[in-house]
Order: C-alpha cells, then structure tokens, then sequence
C-alpha cells in the first residue's frame, strides 16, 4: 500500500526508531532471500561497455519489515558490468530509484549515486535483496533524497548477491561499481532518468570509503560524468588504523569483512597465520550480515586467531604483500575534481576522528575543493544522522550551481 504523504512522515519516523532502537543501524537480513536467485546469474558473455545493463526488473522496495511502507517511487533491479580491481570485465548488482513526481528545480532531473555502508557478506546481505524485505537500513536516508526529487543509482558492490566474496573494502572496485552504477541509471530506458544530466555521488562508512574512491577515480575512469560533488562519511581512508581501532570491541567483525573481502581481491593465503579458531571465523563471517556478524564476534581480539597469539597488525608489518595492499586502500593521494563535503563525529567508535580529518587535509593539499564538517553525533551511527541534514543542503546548493566554498582550515584544526 502506498501512504498518503500525511502519514508518509509518520510512518517513516516508526521505522526509523526501530532501526535505531536496536543500538546499531542494521537489520537482520538472514530471511533476505525472496527474490528470485536466477536474476544474480551472471551470463557468459557481457556487454561491450562499462555501465551497460545486463538485465533489469521491477522491485519493490519496502521500508521496514512488515512491509506496509515503501518508497514511492519506480524501482528497479539491475544487473550491469564493471571491472575487478585489474580492470576486468565484471557483473554488478543494483537498483536504479526514480521518483514519481516532477523534478522542480533547475535543469534536469540528478541522479546520486548512492554508496552503502557496510552490508555484510553474504549474497543475502545485498542492498537489493535487503530492500525488498524492508531491512536495508539506509532506506529512510534514500527516502529522503527521492522526497527531494533526485534519482538514485545504488550498487551492491562486486560479490555481494552475484558470485564471490565480496571485495569489501577494495578501494578501486568500489568506487568503479558507483560510478558504472550511475551509467547504468542513464542508460536504462525505464528509468527515465537522463542520459547526461547531473550526478553526485554521496555514502558513509564504507560507502564513505566508496564516495571517496568514486570521487578520486572520476576524472579518469568516468570523465563523461557530469559529477558536481561527493559526500563522504566516516571515510576509514586508512584500514591499518581502522583495524586498531575496532580491534577486541564491537565491531571487530569490520576487521573480518576486510580480512576476507581484501584477501579474495587479491587471492592472498591469510591461513599461515591463523590458528584454527581464526580459520573457522574467517570462513564463518562470509555468511553473516552485519548485525549477525558484530553479535557473533563482539569483543574478540585478533590476536586469539593467530597460530603465535600476536594481533593481526604484527603480521602485518612482517609480510610486504599484505603491507602493499593495505597501501593500496589508502584514499587521499589523488585530487578529485569536484567539491567534497568530509563528514565525521568526533566521537566515533568505529573510524576514528583523526582518519577522517587527515583525508579532509590530504586533499586539501592536493588543492581539491573540501568542505570539512564534524559533528558531534554519539558514535558511529549518530555520526550518520548528524550529517543528514547538511547533506541535503550541499547536495542542493550543487545541483543549483551555488560556488561551493573550502574551508580546509577546519581539517587542520585539532
């Protein structure tokens, strides 16, 4: 049933306490298997073309659970190609949001792509499957951006629904996944979205991280964009400290995440340094969405998987191809081309303050235009509500050709 937009609001407000009620904002997805797997079959043989659809259906995406509230909108499923981290050609997953009302402001209707934060692993932890059972949990962020009119292109990243592992944390895949995503948006006649209109790209946490990359990677991967700024959130620009950071607390099943998806990026062996608990977490944490896995693996310290009882970053400093791609997940070493708008809290338990502040200031001495904006959200997931509303704003001074204006003197100050 659609809502009236009297109780559009309410209704929403409802789901977004539930979400927050449960101390995190995630959603148990293990039930997240309704839609049809043939759609995540990838064919042998893709299109020509980065961006290309490969398949698309109608979906309904549901805002929580009971699946009495949805986005008003035409939403679909799509099927696009990508590339892996060497350039090769790939199958990705999404959905392309279209409004249904009339774009009012200037010019074209845009189009965000939208970066979600962390999933999980497991194929049923994908964004697309999550939404049609009404517990992807950025939907009230998305409901929000289609109420103000914009399209929405929103990958499932690489491995995430189709076959794999997803690569989660993989700098380059991620950020390629977003912007072929946005190809795919205007490429897809039943959105009915531009072919070449405006476009941003925003997300937080790993979609952060995701937002970040996309920005980086735009000028040389899809210059044809017309990419008028990016939002990044709670960017971890630096996975080693990251790693400390949430090591032996709540959510050290991040750490995981990243243990497994880097490790099938890159085909790397990670077993000679684990014990036989650490082997059987590794391979269990492939299975669990996010909720399920932070539950599961609270508390527990890297160094109770290790075959010699020394945290992970201890092997880290030991073995130069683990050092070279955590090297490689690095953001903050190429200058993007449009404004940024870096949120972060201050009282982040999850990324820490100082990566974020240091990513603000990295770009800025590369000359990039950086609007940098702490907040004081509690936590990790605070943070993410604190930045709505100057999201929205930002968002809309780009779309109206306001000038964008830097204060890189914010990332300097402690």
């Amino acid at each position: 049933m659609a809502l009236r937009p009297t109780r559009r609001w309410g209704a929403l407000a409802l789901a977004f306490g539930a979400l927050v009620a449960g101390g995190v904002l995630v959603a148990p997805a293990t039930q997240a298997q309704e839609d049809p797997p043939s759609f995540y079959d990838v064919p042998a043989t893709l299109p020509p073309n980065n961006g290309d659809i490969v398949r698309a259906e109608p979906m309904t995406f549901y805002l929580e659970p009971v699946r009495l509230t949805r986005i008003e909108a035409d939403v679909h499923r799509i099927m696009y190609r990508s590339t892996d981290r060497v350039g090769t050609p790939i199958a990705v997953t999404g959905m392309v949001i279209t409004p249904r009302t009339p774009w009012l402001g200037a010019g074209e209707r845009p189009i965000i792509g939208y970066a979600p934060g962390t999933q999980g692993l497991g194929d049923h932890c994908a964004p697309t499957r999550q939404a049609a059972m009404g517990t992807e949990y950025e939907g009230l962020f998305l409901a929000g951006l289609v109420l103000r009119g914009y399209g929405i292109a929103m990958t499932d990243y690489q491995g995430l629904g189709t076959p794999g592992v997803h690569t989660y944390m993989n700098r380059v895949v991620q950020g390629t996944a977003v912007l072929d995503s946005i190809r795919a948006a205007q490429r897809l006649p039943e959105a009915g979205l531009p072919d070449s209109g405006p476009v941003a790209v925003s997300g937080y946490s790993q979609g952060g991280g995701a937002s970040a990359a996309a920005a980086e990677l735009h000028p040389a991967y899809a210059p044809e964009l017309d990419v008028r700024g990016a939002v990044a959130g709670a960017v971890p620009a630096d996975l080693v400290k990251v790693g400390v950071n949430i090591d032996g607390g709540l959510y050290v099943a991040f750490l995981g995440y990243a243990l497994a998806g880097l490790a099938a990026g890159y085909d790397l062996d990670l077993t000679t340094m684990l014990n036989e608990r650490g082997k059987q977490v590794l391979g269990e944490v492939e299975k669990y969405c996010t909720i399920e896995a932070v539950a599961r693996y609270a508390l527990t310290r890297s160094a109770d998987l290790t075959v010699d009882g020394r945290p992970f970053t201890d092997h880290l400093a030991e073995r130069p191809d683990l050092q070279k791609v955590a090297d490689e997940q690095i953001i903050g070493r190429l200058k993007p081309s449009v404004p940024l708008l870096v949120n972060h809290s201050r009282l982040d338990d999850v990324i820490p303050f100082k990566v974020g502040r240091k990513l603000a200031a990295d770009w800025c001495d590369l000359g990039a235009n950086v609007r940098f904006s702490p907040n004081l959200g509690p936590t990790h997931v605070g943070g993410a509500v604190a930045d709505q509303p100057e999201i929205y704003l930002w968002l809309e001074s780009r779309f109206a050709r306001v000038p964008a204006l830097s204060n890189c003197w914010n990332a300097l100050l402690p």
